[in-house]
């Protein structure tokens, strides 16, 4: 039994967060564990109160786990403030922590950054660098390039300059395009495109968090990066294929639609 962590914020409508991160690393027939950073009031329609956990809390949580279970992979995701940055840091190092991939969550769906500049430089100089790999969106990528990202030619000059500060991969996700869906996977200086299609639906909520939850679980089970990336499409796209229609604004898709085939 392979055994994942998600360290994110908690999302009480389920769609994205530790929910979503849970749900997919038990759908990949996985054993979940979870570091809570924040407590979020939020669902379908929009946020609505955001509380952080105190870093030591969160250091406590970290420690319960990497001296018990210790994960075959680490996913992270909503990293709220410097302080609860600084401790993931310290203990992910302590720890030796391995396949750690960060899902950068930078700015928020109405384009707002969601980390002050002391949070955000600690998440670009301590924490992205113990990273296997980092998928950030096109807004993201342009938090961590600089520049505009407009095309695919801006996503493969904004991976050259954001994977100068990395010890890993970037991967940019491209589903911001109003065409197409493909990513881009750039490590030591050589660039991967993967393809993918767009799936007509507005119930998108808690994709990213899903994306990267699956990249970690196929981690674990020592899937090369690429094969990881593209296993963990394929498993996405079928959760937003499946059709869950739920709440009244942007739904979630169907984290376990794999789990009624046959």
């Amino acid at each position: 039994m392979k055994k994942i962590l998600t360290i994110a914020g908690s999302d009480c409508s389920g769609g994205a967060g530790i929910q979503a991160d849970m749900k997919t690393i038990t759908a990949h027939k996985m054993y979940a564990m979870s570091v809570i950073t924040a407590l979020t009031a939020q669902n379908t329609t929009g946020v609505y109160g955001v509380v952080d956990v105190a870093a030591d809390f969160v250091g406590k949580q970290l420690d319960a786990i990497f001296t018990d279970i210790v994960p075959d992979a680490v996913k992270i995701g909503m990293v709220s403030n410097e302080g609860i940055i600084k401790v993931i840091v310290e203990k992910l190092v302590q720890y030796d922590a391995k396949h750690i991939v960060v899902d950068p969550v930078m700015v928020a769906t109405s384009g707002g950054k969601l980390l002050n500049l002391g949070a955000e430089r600690a998440l670009v100089e301590k924490l992205l660098p113990l990273a296997e790999v980092i998928t950030p969106n096109i807004p993201e990528a342009e938090c961590l390039c600089g520049f505009s990202v407009q095309s695919k030619e801006d996503m493969l000059k904004a991976a050259e300059v954001i994977s100068n500060n990395l010890s890993g991969a970037v991967l940019i996700k491209g589903g911001h395009f109003t065409e197409g869906a493909d990513d881009l996977l750039y490590n030591k200086g050589k660039a991967l495109w993967i393809v993918g299609e767009r799936i007509a639906t507005d119930n998108t909520h808690g994709t990213g968090c899903t994306l990267s939850s699956a990249i970690a679980c196929n981690l674990a089970v020592d899937f090369t990066l690429a094969e990881s990336i593209e296993k963990a499409k394929f498993y996405v796209r079928g959760a937003l294929e499946d059709g869950l229609n739920l709440g009244k604004g942007n739904g979630p898709l169907n984290h376990c639609y794999n789990l009624n085939k046959r």
